[in-house]
């Protein structure tokens, strides 16, 4: 994933950062508890594909 992107992209629901997990590959937004899937190097920036992190699973 291009750190640059990664630098310019926001959270689509409340414009706010996201934190890359290289391992997971997914952009997280901590405020909304949302994790954006990266698939072939292109992140999936839509509310309603996005995986709702439960409470217990820390950001």
């Amino acid at each position: 994933m291009d750190s640059k992107l990664i630098q310019i992209l926001v959270c689509p629901v409340c414009k706010g950062p996201l934190v890359y997990k290289k391992t997971q590959q997914e952009l997280v937004c901590k405020p909304c508890r949302l994790a954006y899937a990266i698939k072939d190097d292109i992140p999936v920036m839509l509310e309603e594909e996005a995986r709702r992190l439960p409470d217990a699973e820390e950001v």
